[in-house]
């Protein structure tokens, strides 16, 4: 299961979807939208991609968790459009016989999805708005001036 979708992400069918009689360990990781950022109270995060780049990145990094790690399966699946304060932008799922390999594909799983796949989230925030960081996992952003009247456009 890799997908992007507008969606609720419902974590029981990642784990359905990893589940293997071998596997005697999953590890699940599920990204969530906080209310707080840099000092900011944040309202909401709405996300773009670019979705059928997307879709063909993150088959490739689950095809490069595989080649890595003895892991039985990885489903991946990230939001787009707007996700409320508290709700999953993304979730992870991989089995594994034994945890270390599942908690490592994880890490590198969300890891490279965040360095490499052309989702970009947006912030919005009392007052403003802003784009999170970039396709080379730093952080950072750039300011909405058409949101944020009087902060001029950066990259962080």
């Amino acid at each position: 299961m890799i997908r992007l979708t507008d969606q609720p992400i419902v974590i029981d069918d990642l784990l359905k979807a990893v589940a293997n009689p071998a596997a005697g360990a999953i590890v699940l990781f599920i990204g969530t939208t906080r209310d707080h950022n840099q000092g900011r109270r944040v309202e909401r995060l709405e996300y773009e991609a670019y979705a059928g780049m997307a879709g063909k990145e993150i088959d490739a990094i689950a095809a490069e968790a595989a080649s890595r790690w003895p892991i039985a399966a990885v489903a991946i699946v990230h939001r787009t459009g707007v996700v409320p304060i508290g709700m999953a932008s993304v979730a992870i799922a991989v089995s594994a016989a034994h945890r270390a390999a599942a908690f490592e594909a994880a890490r590198f799983t969300i890891d490279r999805l965040k360095e490499t796949v052309p989702i970009w989230k947006k912030e919005f925030f009392e007052g403003g708005a802003i784009w999170i960081g970039d396709q080379c996992g730093r952080e950072g952003g750039f300011v909405d001036p058409a949101l944020a009247p009087g902060e001029p456009g950066t990259k962080g």
